[in-house]
């Protein structure tokens, strides 16, 4: 008779310890903005609440932006870096194929021999990688993950796309998931939708680009994705307070990926939130980070004040895929 297999096993659940965020030295204006294309400061506020963005410049690549947010989430979280077992970096942007960014950025920040691989979930990719972050460490497959959503989408923008263009911005969010025997991270609720997978994606491949000197862009359709996430997002968001067993009035925050304050808003009446619950806005001053987006809200929220340590927030990402996922989880 086969020999069963032993079974490693974690604690009871996991909590995010700390977050830190990174945000390019560049803002560019709507005014900037209007330069490249014909629009106005007062069309893109009404359309998407962005009044400016952060693009990187050459001096911050992507490796040095998680690398930033990384070293404050862990100076937050006060866990040693030989104690952080797995990194896990979210990215559409990190522009090879292989190696992946996360041993890179372990090996720069001098982690000792942790797991470390990519994933790209587009906007929802914090949030997945905070999922998976949660199973290894319940699983005992890691005691402390280090999790990073970063892009560089001003490499993938088309500055003279008059219905993108002032979207997209850079930026790096990081968190430390740490075990905890009161859970501080709900259960996920995620999925997709690939019969959607052509209204927000890359104009080509690159290896159709690159030889003719061309960089692919981001396209995306804008009505099929305002729809899917004023409808179906919504009640995922509302799903996620379900198998969670949080009510709207006992929930504190809600930091949904920034992607529009027109879909935000739209989620807000969905969801029925009381008015004491705080909302993150961060697109106004940050555009859309996609991967990015939700801790760098979060960082946002809790270095001003407008959040505080120990509330309940409820996060949710959906982008290209089509993908989404969510939860609750208690603010560090």
């Amino acid at each position: 008779m086969t020999a069963p297999l032993t079974l490693r096993t974690g604690p009871a659940g996991s909590r995010i310890a700390g977050v830190g965020s990174y945000l390019p030295r560049r803002v560019v204006t709507n005014e900037e903005m209007c330069t490249m294309i014909d629009s106005s400061d007062e069309w893109i506020q009404q359309r998407t609440g962005i009044v400016e963005r952060r693009w990187a410049g050459d001096d911050e690549p992507l490796s040095y932006m998680v690398t930033e947010a990384s070293r404050k989430a862990i100076a937050q979280a006060q866990v040693d870096t030989d104690d952080i077992d797995a990194v896990i970096v979210a990215s559409v942007t990190h522009l090879k194929a292989t190696p992946a960014l996360a041993p890179i950025v372990a090996a720069e920040l001098g982690l000792k021999d942790p797991a470390a691989y990519d994933i790209s979930a587009a906007c929802a990719g914090f949030c997945y990688a905070l999922a998976q972050a949660d199973a290894l460490i319940r699983t005992g497959s890691a005691k402390n993950v280090l999790i990073v959503g970063a892009e560089r989408l001003s490499d993938l923008t088309d500055k003279s796309d008059r219905s993108t263009a002032f979207l997209f911005a850079d930026g790096a969010g990081a968190a430390v998931v740490v075990g905890s025997d009161t859970p501080g991270v709900g259960p996920v609720v995620w999925g997709s939708d690939g019969t959607q997978a052509d209204v927000i994606t890359q104009t080509e491949d690159f290896r159709d680009a690159v030889p003719a000197g061309r960089m692919p862009t981001v396209y995306m359709d804008g009505k099929p994705v305002f729809r899917w996430a004023t409808t179906f997002i919504a009640d995922a968001a509302r799903d996620i307070l379900t198998q969670t067993g949080i009510e709207p009035e006992q929930l504190d925050v809600f930091i949904p990926h920034q992607a529009n304050n027109r879909i935000t808003d739209s989620m807000l009446r969905h969801l029925k939130l009381p008015d004491h619950v705080v909302v993150a806005r961060s697109i106004k001053y940050f555009g859309n980070t996609s991967a990015s987006s939700i801790p760098i809200a979060m960082d946002e929220l809790l270095t001003s004040g407008e959040a505080h340590s120990g509330q309940t927030a409820l996060i949710i990402g959906f982008g290209a895929g089509l993908v989404y996922a969510g939860q609750v989880v208690v603010l560090p």
